[in-house]
């Protein structure tokens, strides 16, 4: 069966059927019980499932990972939900510290099956703190798994795909796509949690990028169409690790890459892809790799935010300069 869904409902949907399936699974978070969340992605599953399975926490992100390390270490698999991206920063030292580090301490003993659901990026004309992309930080520190989905069908997976990991998983959810829609297949297999996909073909130019950037690129792909440029597109889904067989193949087929993302541009996501196709696809490339990424600077008044985010016109340039070698 196939259905339309918004990727904020595709994510309710996965966790239903997540919290169906396993008894051990909870879910907790600021405002995720009879609120359903600052974006309703839990609505309706504590009246399903219960209070003692879907419970608010105190407003305290320290102490909700804290939590959900005790409750992995007693055989549950918690799914903690960070309200917006920059609030994540009280658990930082929880997630990097510990959570990402106790199956290694006890050489293998200890499994810390948490995912933490952490809604990112920007486009959503809001405040401070509301529109960050600090994945970075995190596909940085060894011991943990972060993954994007970019579709409604891949959040509906990969969030179940995540929850039935032994390793603790980061979940970014891009904000501003949670109201788009796209067709949910629930018969399918799910494609591997850790895995990239070519989601447009193309011959000249290879675009890759994760999240809510993966519209934008084909946003661009389809404008270089109408200007007779054939651009292939790539969606991540994983950044740590990185699936980099699909992205090889494509820059040997193409021999250009411009890789983009919504973070700031210094040592972020789009400059490991960089370094390794330079290492790795050295004489297959026709041009330098180029990044097109947000500046340097913390985010700027939602006023401005389109100036801050790459916009399709700022990959196209990339497109060109690459072209222009």
């Amino acid at each position: 069966m196939t259905e339309e869904l918004p990727l904020a409902k595709a994510l309710n949907a996965g966790l239903r059927k997540a919290l169906a399936d396993d008894p051990t699974v909870l879910l907790m978070g600021e405002d995720i019980g009879p609120l359903g969340g600052v974006f309703r992605v839990t609505e309706g599953l504590q009246a399903e499932f219960g209070e003692r399975r879907v419970f608010d926490t105190p407003l305290a992100e320290s102490g909700i990972i804290g939590t959900a390390i005790g409750l992995a270490m007693r055989g549950y698999r918690p799914v903690c939900e960070i309200q917006f991206d920059g609030f994540i920063f009280p658990g930082f030292d929880q997630i990097t510290s510990q959570l990402a580090k106790m199956t290694s301490r006890h050489e293998g003993r200890i499994t810390m099956p948490v995912v933490i659901r952490v809604p990112y990026g920007g486009h959503i004309g809001a405040v401070e703190h509301h529109q960050e992309s600090p994945e970075a930080y995190f596909a940085h520190t060894p011991g943990l798994r972060v993954v994007s989905p970019s579709t409604p069908n891949d959040a509906y997976w990969m969030i179940q795909e995540a929850i039935a990991s032994n390793d603790p998983v980061l979940f970014f959810e891009p904000k501003s796509r949670y109201w788009h829609k796209g067709p949910v297949d629930f018969d399918a297999s799910a494609s591997p949690l850790h895995s990239s996909r070519v989601v447009r073909t193309g011959t000249e130019v290879t675009l890759v990028g994760h999240g809510a950037m993966v519209n934008v690129l084909m946003q661009a792909a389809e404008l270089a169409q109408q200007e007779g440029t054939s651009v292939e597109v790539i969606d991540l889904r994983s950044l740590s690790p990185i699936d980099y067989a699909p992205i090889l193949r494509s820059v040997q087929k193409t021999g250009r890459l411009v890789v983009a993302s919504e973070a700031p541009g210094s040592v972020n996501i789009s400059a490991e892809i960089a370094a390794t196709i330079t290492e790795k696809a050295f004489y297959s490339l026709e041009a330098p790799v180029l990044r097109v990424s947000s500046f340097d600077a913390p985010f700027p008044p939602a006023k401005l935010e389109t100036v801050y985010l790459p916009d399709a016109d700022r990959i196209l340039e990339a497109v060109d300069r690459a072209l222009a070698y």
